[in-house]
Formats: structure tokens, C-alpha cells, sequence
């Protein structure tokens, strides 16, 4: 069974919110920066279109921060527990979000696509066999399901650069 949305939440349930299609993309990102933001080995992003992303109840504070590109990010998070919920990243912008997997009911549903910067994951931390590892960042091109592509050009053509 294919589960095709998804529902999320803050710790507090302050703030709910759903994704109204499978995302883009998960990343399991092992970078130093990921692990020092989130406090644990890795960071598990789904990456999906800011649209399909819908707010059910409350309104996420914004949070500017810094991040390793220099660029910075957008955090969204709740204003009572301040939970991160998604992020924006400088390089899409506000039109794709990268949804903390851990907030949805259903994380169980969406494991890594791809392990990134795994040259700085913490040496006890197995990858799975049959996942795609890289030391550093990818070419969509070679990971990304076609179907993921052709939405990323909609969305492009959506919100051009």
C-alpha cells in the first residue's frame, strides 16, 4: 500500500499541517551542520512543492538561520514549543519545503531516498544496503524517479529563477 498524503504536527499540536502528495524526494543528510542543528547524527528531510504542503491549524514562525552554504534558511516552527516543522533553503526558496520527516504521523512511510554528506556521518551509524550514499551532495539527474523531475520542471516553470 502506497500512502499518497501526509499528515504532521508539532509537539504541542499547536500546529498541524498535511502534505497533500508523496514529496519529491527524502534525504538523510549526515553533514555536521544537520547534526549540530537537529542535536542528532543526521537530518531526515522530505523535500516537497510548498503548495501541496497544507496548513490545517495555527501559523509557523518563520526563523532565519544561518546554514552552511552561507546563504541561509528558513525554519518553520511552532511559537509555543518551537519544534521545527520544514524548512526553506535559499537555493529554492520559499517553493519547496523540506519537511522534518520525524513531524508526520506516518514517518515510518518515507525512508531515505539517498544518504548525503556521508563523509562526515558519525562513524556507527550503518547505512542500509540497496539506499544510494554519497560523500557529499548528487545529481538529481541520476537519483531523482522521473516522475520527480517532471515535477521539479512544473515547478520551475511555476517559479522561475
Amino acid at each position: 500500500m502506497s500512502i499518497e498524503t501526509f499528515e504532521g504536527a508539532c509537539t504541542c499540536g499547536a500546529i498541524r499541517f498535511r502534505l497533500n502528495s508523496a514529496p519529491l524526494f527524502v534525504h538523510c543528510c549526515h553533514c555536521t551542520w544537520c547534526q549540530r542543528e537537529s542535536g542528532a547524527s543526521f537530518a531526515l528531510n522530505a523535500m516537497i512543492e510548498a503548495d501541496r504542503l497544507q496548513l490545517l491549524q495555527g501559523e509557523p514562525m518563520l526563523v532565519d538561520t544561518p546554514s552552511q552554504s552561507g546563504k541561509g534558511q528558513l525554519i518553520a516552527r511552532c511559537p509555543q514549543c518551537h519544534v521545527a516543522l520544514w524548512s526553506h533553503y535559499a537555493g529554492a526558496g520559499k517553493a519547496v519545503a523540506f519537511v522534518r520527516v520525524g513531524t508526520l504521523r506516518e514517518h515510518d512511510q518515507l525512508p531515505p531516498d539517498i544518504h548525503i554528506f556521508t563523509s562526515t556521518r558519525q562513524p556507527w551509524v550503518v547505512l542500509p544496503p540497496g539506499t544510494p550514499a554519497v560523500d557529499e551532495y548528487y545529481d538529481r539527474n541520476l537519483y531523482w524517479p522521473e516522475a520527480s523531475l517532471a515535477r521539479r520542471e512544473a515547478l520551475l516553470a511555476r517559479h522561475p529563477r
